[in-house]
């Protein structure tokens, strides 16, 4: 009988966790989960970042862990470098991530030796003494927006 109600209540749980694609549970008896945020650079047509950050459920531990992934997914204007002022930083991203004033920021930046976009995502709370962050490039090289 016991072996029933373990495995009716393993078949709900694993019913519950595949409810939200956005999120991925880390365990069956785990209130933590990894949630993937994807987003278009609002001023730039053709790049799309995801983002993966932990939240941690019904606990009092607050995870500052993200990793980002930008790529051209679309294409990039000729005229993108006149079109946004690439050399300024720009804050692209944000999501706020607890009660407690912390924060999952992306800022964008340009490499121009490089022709290459940078997108780092941050966290705006320090953890063991660190704040954690993340990087992801997006080469204009092979683009119609690469500039010799």
């Amino acid at each position: 009988m016991f072996k029933k109600y373990v495995m009716v209540l393993s078949v709900l749980l694993g019913l519950a966790a595949c409810t939200d694609s956005d999120s991925v549970s880390t365990g069956l008896f785990s209130a933590t989960t990894i949630d993937v945020d994807s987003f278009n650079d609002p001023q730039i047509p053709g790049i799309t970042c995801h983002i993966s950050s932990v939240k941690a459920h019904l606990s009092l531990s607050d995870p500052s862990n993200m990793a980002i992934a930008c790529r051209q997914t679309g294409e990039l204007p000729e005229n993108l470098q006149q079109m946004v002022n690439l050399e300024e930083p720009k804050h692209v991203f944000r999501d706020s991530k607890s009660i407690l004033f912390k924060s999952l920021k992306v800022r964008r930046t340009f490499d121009k030796e490089n022709q290459t976009i940078i997108y780092l995502a941050y966290s705006t709370k320090e953890t063991t003494g660190s704040f954690k962050n993340s990087i992801s490039t997006v080469p204009l090289y092979g683009s119609k927006a690469y500039k010799k």
